[in-house]
Order: C-alpha cells, then sequence, then structure tokens
C-alpha cells in the first residue's frame, strides 16, 4: 500500500514538473498555437465541404493551409506598406489640424467658452497623436520584427494543418482525459462548439464583414487614407455595443462640414449597410446555439486585449466562455444560468 501511495505521489510531481516545463516551453509560441486552433476551427466548414468534393483527406488539408497562407501573407506582403504610407500621411495632416472649429459649427452652444475648446481640442489632439503613434508603432514593428513573426506564422501554419487533418483523433484524445460522464462530455462539447461558433462568426467574422463594408465606401468616394480608416473600422467592428458607426459617422460629419456632400452621403450609405448586415447575418451564426451576453463578451474582449494583444480580442471572450460552461455543467441546476444562454427546448443532463 505504502508502495503504491509513493508511486502515486512520484508520478505526479513528475507530471506536474513535466507540465510547468512544458508551459514555459510553449509559452512563447502559445498564441501562434491558439491562432492556429482557431484557424482550424473557423475554415472546418469549408474543409468537409472540399473533403466531400475531392474524397481525399491529406490533399484537402493542402488546399486549405494554402488558402491559408495566401489569406495570411498575401495582404500583410501588399497592405503592410500603404498602411505605413497612410498611417505616416495621418500623423503629419493631424500636426496642423484644427479639431475644435468643426465641433463648434456642429455645436455652438456647447463650444461657446474658448477655454473649454481649448482643453477639448487639447484632449482630442492629445488622444489622436498617441492612437496614431501606437499604430504606426505597431506596423514598423512587423518589418523590425520580421523574422520573429514569420517563425509564428510558422508555429501557427502548421499547428492548422495537423489540427486540421487529425481534428477527430484530437477530438478523441481531449475526451479521453476528461474526468466526465459521456452524457455530460456530449453536453459540454455541444455547448463548447456553439459558443465558439456564436464568437468566432457571429461577433468577430461579422465584424470584420461589417468594417470592410464600410472600408469599401471609403474606397469608393475617395476617402482620404482609406485603408488605415478600413482597418480601424474592421478592429472596431469586432466590438460588440462599439461597431463601426464610430469609425464612419465622423467620416460623414467631416466630409458634410468640409462640404463634399456627396462622399458624406456615400459614406452614410455604405456604414448603414454595414451596421444593419449585423441584423441580418449574426442571428444565422448565434440562433439555436449557446451563447453569452454581450456585456460579458465586451469585456472578455477588454480584458483579452490588456493580457494577449490584439488576438485577446478572440482568445479572450472564449476563455470566459469556456469557464462559464463548466461552471454551468458542475452546477447542474433547473434554474437557467443567467451567463450562458442556452438555445431553446434544450434538455438538463445530470452528472
Amino acid at each position: 500500500m505504502e508502495e503504491n501511495y509513493f508511486k502515486k505521489i512520484t508520478t505526479s510531481i513528475i507530471l506536474v514538473i513535466l507540465l510547468a516545463l512544458s508551459f514555459f516551453i510553449l509559452k512563447p509560441i502559445l498564441l501562434s498555437i491558439i491562432f492556429g486552433i482557431l484557424f482550424a476551427f473557423i475554415l472546418s466548414p469549408a474543409h468537409s465541404w472540399l473533403l466531400k468534393k475531392i474524397h481525399s483527406a491529406n490533399l484537402s488539408v493542402i488546399l486549405i493551409s494554402i488558402f491559408l497562407l495566401l489569406l495570411l501573407i498575401l495582404p500583410m506582403w501588399f497592405l503592410t506598406p500603404i498602411l505605413i504610407d497612410q498611417s505616416l500621411k495621418i500623423y503629419f495632416s493631424t500636426q496642423q489640424m484644427d479639431f475644435v472649429t468643426p465641433l463648434k459649427n456642429i455645436f455652438p452652444s456647447v463650444f461657446a467658452s474658448e477655454e473649454f475648446s481649448r482643453e477639448v481640442g487639447s484632449i482630442i489632439y492629445s488622444f489622436v497623436n498617441r492612437t496614431i503613434n501606437s499604430f504606426v508603432n505597431a506596423i514598423s514593428g512587423l518589418i523590425l520584427n520580421f523574422p520573429q513573426i514569420m517563425l509564428q506564422l510558422l508555429v501557427a501554419f502548421f499547428t492548422f494543418y495537423f489540427v486540421l487533418r487529425d481534428k477527430d483523433k484530437l477530438l478523441a484524445y481531449v475526451k479521453s482525459l476528461l474526468p466526465f460522464s459521456k452524457e455530460v462530455e456530449a453536453k459540454l462539447f455541444k455547448q463548447t462548439k456553439g459558443i465558439t461558433v456564436s464568437v468566432l462568426y457571429g461577433q468577430v467574422v461579422v465584424g470584420m464583414i461589417q468594417g470592410l463594408i464600410a472600408g469599401a465606401g471609403f474606397f469608393i468616394f475617395s476617402v482620404p487614407n482609406y485603408l488605415f480608416l478600413t482597418f480601424l473600422a474592421v478592429v472596431a467592428g469586432i466590438f460588440p455595443v462599439v461597431g463601426t458607426t464610430i469609425i464612419w459617422a465622423p467620416v460623414v460629419i467631416y466630409s458634410f462640414v468640409t462640404g463634399n456632400t456627396l462622399q458624406a452621403l456615400g459614406v452614410l450609405v455604405f456604414g448603414s449597410v454595414a451596421t444593419f448586415i449585423d441584423n441580418i447575418l449574426k442571428p444565422v451564426f448565434i440562433s439555436q446555439r449557446t451563447s453569452m451576453p454581450t456585456s460579458i463578451i465586451l469585456i472578455g474582449m477588454i480584458g483579452g486585449f490588456f493580457l494577449f494583444g490584439i488576438l485577446g480580442f478572440v482568445i479572450g471572450p472564449l476563455i470566459l466562455a469556456y469557464l462559464l460552461i463548466i461552471l454551468d455543467i458542475y452546477r447542474n441546476k433547473r434554474v437557467p444560468g443567467l451567463l450562458v444562454q442556452e438555445p431553446p427546448s434544450k434538455l438538463r443532463i445530470s452528472i
């Protein structure tokens, strides 16, 4: 008995040490691994469709992987110099830009006090300059850290390839490690898949589509520095509550104030379509799936950004979602959860 107890303790200690060492080994590339897994999840339906067409598992994975490689490399190769150029132009133009006069024309009563106007102008000037400086530094960092970024992309690419190719085996292996019954496993994976689809497609993909639609309006109606504004619209579109309106609305106001009415109306139309598309596409992905309140998603995005950087916009809400799912299964109550919102007519399962 004592010998078996000693063996268990020794095995547990060795396992903990190996897990800790493995974490420190994988820590520098952990986000790349997560990035690859998320892309494998997003492109899994395309892989399944292609597999039915060509009936070759390896060839379908290779084709999807080539598509992902082009999707990542080509925009970075062609758009990075343009983004740097446009962000620098915006930076230099903001040095002489008068932020207060347009606001005075729109809200004359609010900006009647000169002292208040100067304070507001100083705040806006400082905010805009810091934001643009951060963006320019981030884009420049892509060039300065190019070898490291390519290694990270290589890790993400190989993770994507092997997860997509062996997803069924990986899923079976993960299930074998879980201490739950088969019924609870089925519920856990169903809820996890549903909430992942809701966050990735319903929030991230739909938000990016909204940003691209607004960007099309910037491009068609010749808004200066349209690519930079499109990038901001895509990022803003991912955020719940905020949306692309925070980007295209100031462009519309500025175009009206400067007398460019056609440009203002055109951007307004595309911006309205981008905002309206949210009401069409999001229910397609969220309907009949486990979901979370918008407030939790927003908190997860902000917290994830502070912890993981730009990838935290996606990773943060998912981490909170998986935690809430585990808690919801653990409490096993018939009273509906406040944070994890299940689809209607879903049966509760006893552990």
